[in-house]
C-alpha cells in the first residue's frame, strides 16, 4: 500500500524495481518443465534473459549477456521462461558525463564519457527472487560500458550458479499472510528497498520515509506500529517507558555526492578531506589538499556548495559518526547526531532534497545513501579507507566492510561497520535496523511484524542487492531469526 510519504520515492524507486513486479506477474503464468519449484541455483540448467530496461544501451547489454552466458558453456540460453529454469530480468541507466579528450590540443580525439548501472534479478517458476545484484562499470574499463556492465553481471551470475546460492522455500511471508494492516515510518536511507519488501512479502503495509528522528518520534507517540532508523539506540537513550527490540536489516553505503562540471573520472576524498569541507575550513575545490589526491584532476577555482540534512536523519547520524571516527577536530567541535550545529552549508529535507539540491547547484557536495546517487545520476567520490585504499561504494567494497560483523547476539543493535579495517572495505558502510515494541502492541500485530522480520532475513535479503544493498552476513542473519522467533 503506498504511503503518504512514499509517492516521491516510488517514481525514482521504479527505474529500478518496477520491472521486476511486471516480470514476477507474467513469469507466474509459465509453467517449468518439472514439477517441483527450484529454491537453489545449483540446479538451474537454462535461463530466459528478458527485458533490462528501455532506456540507451538497454538492448546491447542483454546481447552481449546472452552472449557471455552462452559462451560459458554450462548454461543453456532459451528463448521462453515456460522453457527455462529461471528468469533474469532487470533494468540499466547509461548516462553521459561529459566529453574528455587525451589530447588537450586535438579535438578530433575527444570522446563521450559514461556513468551507469545494471541491475538484475533472477526469479524461479513461482516468482521466488534466487538471486540479485547490481554493478556499476569497472574503474579501468578497457571494453564499451555495455559490454563492461553485460561482463560484470555474467561473471557473479555465473559464480553464483556454481556457489549454489539458496533462497527461502516461500515467495511471500511465512504461514497464512495476516489480514491487519501495519504502518511503520522513519529512515530515508532503506526506504527504496522498504518499499519494495513491504509489497513483495504479501502484507499490508505503509511506509513513511520521514527520517530516522522522526520515525522513532512517531513510534513514542504510538502512532506507528514500528520504527526504522540507521541510528541503533543505546539502552539509555531509548525513549521512556518504550521496550524495543531492535533488529539489522540490510547493509547500505552512504556517499559523498558531488555537481562539477568538467571534471571526469573518479574524485577522490580523504576523511580529512570531507571533515575540511563539511567544517568550513576547505572552502575552494582547488584546495591544495584536494587536488593533493586528485593529481590529473582540473578542479575549478570556485566556492564548494555544502548541502546536508535539514531534518533530524539516521544518514546525517552515519556520516557525522565517520567523520568523528576519523577526525579529531570534527569530533571535538562537531561530533555525531541526527541533528548536529553545521558549521557551514545549505540544509535539505530527506535524502531525495539532498540530491535534488545537489543535482541543480553548481559545484556542490551532499551526502546520501548510495541508491540515491544512482537514481539522480550524481557523481560521487571515491573515499579512502582504513587500509589507505580509495575506495568507490559498490556492493563489493559494501559487503567487505559487513565481513567483521561477527559480534555477540546481544551487541547487534549497537553494531557498527563504519571504517572497517578490509583493504577493500568502503569506509561509510552501515547497517540500518528496525525498532519493533516489545511490549504495548496488539497481539495480533506483534505476530505480524514478527512474520515480516522472519520473511526478510531470508527470502527479503535476495532481493536487496538489486537495489543496491548488501544482505546482512550470515551469521548475523541466523541470530536474528533466532531473535525473531523470540519475538513472536
Amino acid at each position: 500500500m503506498p504511503s503518504r510519504s512514499g509517492h516521491l520515492l516510488r517514481p525514482r524507486c521504479q527505474r529500478l524495481c518496477g520491472q521486476y513486479r511486471f516480470a514476477v506477474l507474467c513469469f507466474c503464468l509459465f509453467q517449468l518443465s518439472y514439477a517441483q519449484t527450484l529454491d537453489t541455483l545449483s540446479a538451474v540448467r537454462s535461463i530466459q534473459v528478458g527485458s533490462l530496461g528501455h532506456g540507451t544501451g538497454a538492448e546491447a547489454i542483454r546481447r552481449r549477456l546472452i552472449d557471455r552466458l552462452t559462451k560459458n558453456g554450462n548454461l543453456k540460453v532459451v528463448e521462453g521462461p515456460a522453457k527455462a529454469d529461471i528468469a533474469l530480468r532487470g533494468t540499466s541507466n547509461i548516462w553521459p558525463t561529459g566529453v574528455i579528450s587525451p589530447n588537450p590540443r586535438s579535438h578530433s580525439s575527444s570522446m563521450t564519457n559514461y556513468q551507469g548501472y545494471l541491475s538484475v534479478e533472477a526469479v524461479n517458476e513461482s516468482g521466488q527472487v534466487l538471486w540479485s545484484y547490481l554493478v556499476t562499470p569497472s574503474r579501468f574499463r578497457t571494453a564499451s560500458i555495455t559490454d563492461d556492465l553485460a561482463d560484470r553481471i555474467a561473471r557473479r551470475l555465473l559464480q553464483a550458479i556454481r556457489s549454489g546460492v539458496a533462497t527461502s522455500t516461500s515467495s511471500g511471508a511465512s504461514g497464512t499472510v495476516p489480514s491487519v494492516h501495519l504502518h511503520a515510518a522513519g529512515a530515508t536511507f532503506p526506504a527504496p528497498l522498504y518499499l519494495k519488501w513491504f509489497e513483495a512479502s504479501g502484507m499490508s503495509v505503509s511506509y513513511d520515509a520521514v527520517g530516522s528522528e522522526a520515525g522513532i518520534q512517531q513510534l513514542t507517540d504510538g502512532k506507528i506500529d514500528f520504527a526504522a532508523s540507521d541510528m541503533p539506540l543505546r539502552d539509555e537513550d531509548a525513549p521512556a517507558g518504550l521496550h524495543l527490540a531492535q533488529f539489522p536489516t540490510v547493509v547500505g553505503a552512504v556517499v559523498p555526492i558531488y555537481n562539477l562540471a568538467g571534471v571526469h573520472g573518479d574524485l577522490k576524498l580523504t576523511p580529512q578531506i570531507l571533515a575540511g569541507v563539511y567544517s568550513g575550513t576547505i572552502r575552494k575545490w582547488n584546495d591544495p589538499r584536494i587536488l593533493e589526491v586528485n593529481h590529473r584532476a582540473h578542479l575549478p577555482d570556485a566556492d564548494i556548495a555544502v548541502v546536508h540534512r535539514s531534518d533530524g536523519s539516521g544518514t546525517t547520524f552515519v556520516w557525522t559518526s565517520y567523520l568523528s571516527l576519523t577526525s579529531p577536530e570534527w569530533k571535538n567541535s562537531v561530533g555525531s547526531g541526527t541533528r548536529v550545529g553545521w558549521p557551514t552549508g545549505v540544509g535539505a529535507t530527506g535524502s531525495e532534497g539532498v540530491a535534488a539540491m545537489v543535482q541543480k547547484t553548481p559545484n556542490a557536495i551532499g551526502y546520501v545513501a548510495w541508491i540515491y546517487a544512482m537514481q539522480h545520476q550524481l557523481n560521487y567520490a571515491a573515499v579512502r579507507n582504513r587500509a589507505g585504499q580509495f575506495i568507490r561504494a559498490d556492493l563489493a567494497s559494501i559487503t567487505a566492510a559487513a565481513a567483521g560483523a561477527g559480534t555477540p547476539a546481544e551487541q547487534n543493535h549497537r553494531l557498527s561497520i563504519l571504517n572497517a579495517s578490509g583493504k577493500t572495505a568502503y569506509p561509510i558502510s552501515t547497517l540500518t535496523w528496525l525498532l519493533v515494541p516489545t511490549e504495548g502492541i496488539e497481539p495480533q500485530k506483534k505476530s505480524a511484524v514478527a512474520q515480516f522480520l522472519a520473511w526478510m532475513v531470508t527470502a527479503g535479503q535476495k532481493q536487496c542487492a538489486s537495489l543496491g544493498y548488501a544482505p546482512l552476513p550470515r551469521e548475523l542473519a541466523a541470530r536474528e531469526r533466532r531473535r525473531i522467533s523470540a519475538l513472536k
